[in-house]
């Protein structure tokens, strides 16, 4: 049976940034639902909602399955009541070169975080024009503007969501739906330990984790949470975020070739593919393989932000 609280429907929320957003909007006075594909974190971030005062529903939910996104969407408005809100935020992170890729890597990248919005945003359209008012986020990527090297399956899947956030926003004008499109740069949330590393993994995760985690580099996780909700619910159409962010989609738009050499520069710093296959390792496998005592001062705010943040 359904209550007198909008219901705001966040993908990817058992960690990190889903689960901020997710805290964000019980803080806003709507009822979170938080979808993931781990019962056990789901667990942890709604008992970590639960200690804040704030009651959120949780389901297991790959959002590959696009059969069981349908269903589950429409089990929440029988239930709990109309969406109000649908924020997508799951995401997979791949890390190395090219080369120690395979096309697995760039099929669930695809599947996850570019066929994933497309998948949230078919189930929750429907009721919401019936209704004629909703609000969509998509959180994309300054990689979604900005094609990093070594971070090719991901950027790739970014740019599918920013060209499909961005079509969709033109698609609703004059509806009172809006779909607003996330562009963060790096964030202090955690996600260098739970993202996945190939070819050579310690140096790999050596370059992208203090990038994730130092202040003047990444932004803090609970303030960007904010401004994404504060966004969303405003219907504004873009929310980019991180000064640095900024910078890359500015001279990205009007300094294509410029950024293209800039970028190719950066690939060759970057560490080189092994001569033989690597397999994919979690960033806490990389971490304990490169046992570096430098990089642990240079990720210890990182480190912190993913024991509070459910990521560790």
């Amino acid at each position: 049976m359904g209550t007198d609280v909008p219901v705001a429907l966040v993908v990817g929320a058992s960690r990190g940034l889903g689960l901020l957003i997710a805290r964000e909007l019980g803080r806003q006075g709507l009822r979170p639902v938080l979808w993931a594909r781990d019962a056990d974190e789901l667990s942890r971030a709604s008992a970590l909602l639960r200690a804040e005062g704030i009651v959120a529903d949780t389901a297991v939910c790959d959002v590959r399955d696009h059969e069981r996104v349908s269903a589950l969407v429409a089990e929440i408005e029988r239930d709990r009541g109309p969406v109000e809100v649908a924020v997508h935020v799951a995401g997979v992170i791949q890390v190395g070169p090219l080369e120690s890729m395979t096309r697995d890597h760039f099929a669930e990248a695809i599947d996850i975080m570019q066929w994933g919005p497309i998948t949230m945003a078919l189930a929750v359209l429907p009721a919401m024009r019936r209704r004629g008012r909703g609000r969509i986020g998509v959180v994309a990527s300054i990689g979604g503007l900005v094609s990093v090297p070594h971070l090719l399956p991901y950027s790739t899947a970014k740019f599918g969501a920013v060209g499909f956030t961005n079509g969709l926003r033109a698609e609703l004008a004059g509806t009172g739906i809006t779909a607003t499109t996330i562009a963060p740069g790096l964030m202090r949330t955690g996600s260098h330990l739970q993202a996945e590393f190939t070819g050579d993994a310690p140096r790999e995760y050596a370059w992208f984790a203090p990038g994730a985690s130092l202040p003047l580099v990444s932004m803090d996780a609970e303030r960007a949470a904010r401004r994404i909700v504060r966004g969303v619910l405003r219907g504004r159409s873009t929310v980019i975020l991180t000064p640095l962010a900024k910078v890359g989609a500015r001279v990205g738009g009007v300094a294509p070739v410029t950024t293209a050499a800039a970028m190719g520069l950066l690939a060759r710093v970057l560490p080189a593919a092994p001569h033989h296959p690597t397999p994919t390792v979690t960033g806490e496998q990389a971490r304990e393989r490169l046992s570096s005592s430098v990089v642990e001062r240079l990720t210890v705010w990182g480190t912190r932000a993913a024991r509070r943040f459910n990521e560790s």
